[in-house]
């Protein structure tokens, strides 16, 4: 049995691709996301240019995401 405790975010993740039927990797795997995601929450946009804003900063986290 893999100890999820001990492996990375990327040898996790490799894991679970590996083994989708595992059902304990899959919940390590949830944990440590759920557990290390950012706690910060914002209201829903109000205009079409709250939606543009929002979804210009969608598109920067994800080009910082690609690029790190």
């Amino acid at each position: 049995m893999a100890n999820f405790k001990t492996m990375n975010k990327t040898e996790l993740r490799a894991y679970l691709i590996k083994h989708p039927e595992d059902k304990s990797a899959f919940q390590a795997f949830v944990d440590r996301y759920t557990s290390e995601a950012d706690p910060v929450t914002y209201p829903l946009a109000q205009s079409s240019e709250e939606i543009k804003e929002v979804e210009n900063l969608i598109q920067q986290r994800l080009t910082q995401a690609k690029s790190s």
